[in-house]
């Protein structure tokens, strides 16, 4: 089994009813571990959208990288998701942001996620689960790209919690 640490986000719609069924539907393709809390952010890198609602989850799976991102695809698209949404709002986003602790890249996915440390919105959840996670490509724990990470968007904690 592969040890997967997932980033959810929605900024569309009943945005806790959107991760609630994301978190529901990936523990139907994987056995879902810790769960962060839901963080309300800021849209990361555009303007004049809804906030998210984020969090991150553990996963254990014996899929590959691109089984697992064509898997998650399909739920996105489950769950509303349009084909051409990036940078615009949307109902699920789920990005792979760790997969067992390897580097990973082909023209389809780059392992680990490639914005992962300058972004709070990511770090803050991920942070809370595995503080000492390492990156596999800079060497750091989650919580020390936390502490240097320069991002200061809106990033603040909900007392909505999702059980998976």
């Amino acid at each position: 089994m592969f040890r997967v640490y997932l980033g959810l986000g929605s900024n569309v719609g009943d945005r806790i009813s959107f991760l609630s069924k994301a978190l529901k539907e990936l523990n139907n393709i994987t056995r879902v571990g810790r769960v962060s809390s839901v963080y309300e952010t800021e849209p990361w890198g555009v303007e004049g959208q809804n906030r998210f609602f984020n969090l991150v989850v553990e996963v254990e799976t014996n899929l590959y990288p691109l089984e697992l991102l064509e898997k998650i695809q399909t739920i996105e698209k489950k769950l509303g998701r349009k084909k051409d949404s990036h940078m615009k709002p949307r109902t699920m986003d789920i990005d792979i942001l760790f997969y067992n602790g390897w580097s990973f890249e082909n023209n389809v996915i780059t392992i680990p996620h490639p914005e992962l440390e300058r972004r709070r919105f990511v770090l803050e959840p991920i942070s809370e689960i595995a503080p000492m996670a390492v990156h596999p490509s800079l060497g750091k724990t989650m919580i020390s790209l936390l502490r240097h990470c320069r991002d200061r968007s809106l990033v603040m904690r909900t007392n909505n919690t999702l059980l998976k």
